[in-house]
């Protein structure tokens, strides 16, 4: 058996400072029940672009009013978030993009909304989450 390099060593070392002081066996049910169930890495990276665009204040802001107010056109949204007409069409591009809003064209106006009550919920849950007492 090969004798372990230094970097060998300080990764074991610290993986062994960050877990418990016992070492337990792996349990293969568990392992077992886990595996079918666990994210996939495509459906993760989607997530993970998913929250990378819900990371952003504005954006968040954005879905904050639509939550409020149902449906709203873009000069409505600037105003209401004191922020520029363009900058706002910017953001609500990217979260179409992400399919988090839709959109409706009304002669020269477009009118955003949440895509479905699944981004409402969401926000609501994150919002929940926020609001509870720390522990």
């Amino acid at each position: 058996m090969n004798k372990p390099d230094q970097q060998e060593l300080r990764l074991t070392q610290s993986y062994d400072e960050r877990t418990c002081e016992t070492h337990c066996p792996v349990h293969l049910s568990n392992l077992l029940q886990l595996q079918p169930k666990l994210l996939s890495m495509v459906k993760a990276q989607q997530m993970a672009e998913l929250f990378g665009v819900l990371a952003d204040p504005n954006r968040l802001r954005l879905l904050s009013a639509l939550v409020v107010a149902g449906e709203m056109c873009v000069c409505d949204l600037a105003a209401g978030l004191k922020m520029s007409e363009s900058a706002v069409s910017h953001q609500l591009r990217l979260l179409r993009t992400m399919r988090l809003v839709s959109y409706r064209k009304e002669g020269r106006n477009v009118y955003y909304g949440l895509a479905d009550s699944h981004i409402v919920n969401l926000y609501h849950s994150v919002a929940e989450h926020l609001d509870e007492p720390e522990v």
